[in-house]
C-alpha cells in the first residue's frame, strides 16, 4: 500500500480524456493502483465528484480522473460531514477489530464506554490527555503504545518488561517515575501496533479512536472527553 498511499499525497495527474462512469472509472482504478483493494466507486451528488472506496481507505476523484482527492466534504447548509458519516457506514467495525491483546487497559467504574489511545511514553500531549482521563466514569481505556519520538522505543521496551505494566504505565506518565526494571521480554507488539496506526492512517500521537470509528488526533479536555463517549457509544 505505499506507493497507493504515496500517490494520494502527490495529487496525480492522469489523463483529460473524460470516463464514461462508474464502470470505466473502477478499470482505470484498479490499473493505477494495482496494489490496493478497490471495494466500489459511485457518482456523489457533490461537485461532480466520485466516490473511490478502497479497503481501508475514502477517497474522490473527478470525472476526468485528473485529480485524487483525500479529505472531508461538510454540507455548509448543515455542517454536516459528509465523508465522516459515509466512512462510519463502510468502515463500521474498526474498533470491534482491534488486537486489544496488544494494549494496556484501564477500566474506570462499570468500563461500559470505550476508546483506544495510541501514545508515546516521551509525549508531553499524551501526559497531559492522561491526567484527564483520571477523571472519567464509565469507560475503558485501550493504551496502545507507540514509540515514534526519540529514545521513546527503549523506554517503552522497559515499560512493556515489568510485571504490573499498566501501573508501572501510569505511574511514568503520571507521577513522573520511570522503570527501573532490567528485564527482557517480548516485544513484537510495537512492530504489530506501528503497523496498526499505518493501517487506520495514525500518524501522531496521542490519537484517540473512539467505539464509533472516530479519530481525533491531540489532547482533549475532560468535559469533551465524556462528551464524545457518550455520543460514539450511542452511536455505535
Amino acid at each position: 500500500m505505499n506507493r497507493f498511499v504515496y500517490a494520494l499525497l502527490s495529487l496525480l495527474f492522469f489523463t483529460h480524456a473524460a470516463y464514461a462512469g462508474e464502470a470505466d472509472i473502477s478499470v482505470a482504478m484498479k490499473k493505477k493502483f494495482p496494489y490496493a483493494k478497490l471495494i466500489s466507486v459511485n457518482k456523489t451528488p457533490y461537485l461532480g465528484l466520485y466516490e473511490v472506496v478502497f479497503d481501508n481507505q475514502l477517497v474522490y476523484t473527478d470525472e476526468k480522473m485528473t485529480y485524487l482527492f483525500s479529505g472531508n466534504i461538510i454540507d455548509m447548509h448543515t455542517m454536516k460531514n459528509l465523508t465522516k458519516a459515509r466512512e462510519k457506514q463502510l468502515y463500521p467495525s474498526v474498533f470491534a477489530k482491534l488486537p486489544l491483546d496488544l494494549a494496556l487497559k484501564m477500566v474506570k467504574g462499570d468500563g461500559s464506554r470505550k476508546l483506544a489511545v495510541f501514545t508515546d511514553p516521551n509525549c508531553s500531549y499524551c501526559k497531559k490527555l492522561e491526567k484527564e482521563m483520571i477523571g472519567l466514569k464509565d469507560a475503558t481505556v485501550y493504551f496502545f503504545i507507540y514509540p515514534i519520538l526519540p529514545g521513546s522505543e527503549a523506554l517503552a521496551k522497559t515499560l512493556w518488561c515489568t510485571k504490573d505494566r499498566l501501573k508501572t504505565w501510569e505511574n511514568h506518565m503520571l507521577n513522573g517515575i520511570d522503570p527501573t526494571s532490567g528485564e527482557t521480554c517480548d516485544t513484537s507488539a510495537f512492530a504489530k501496533v506501528a503497523k496498526l496506526a499505518s493501517q487506520l492512517h495514525v500518524s501522531a500521537t496521542p490519537t484517540i479512536l473512539f467505539e464509533d470509528g472516530t479519530l481525533h488526533a491531540g489532547t482533549l479536555p475532560l468535559d469533551q472527553l465524556e462528551n464524545q463517549l457518550t455520543a460514539s457509544a450511542a452511536a455505535k
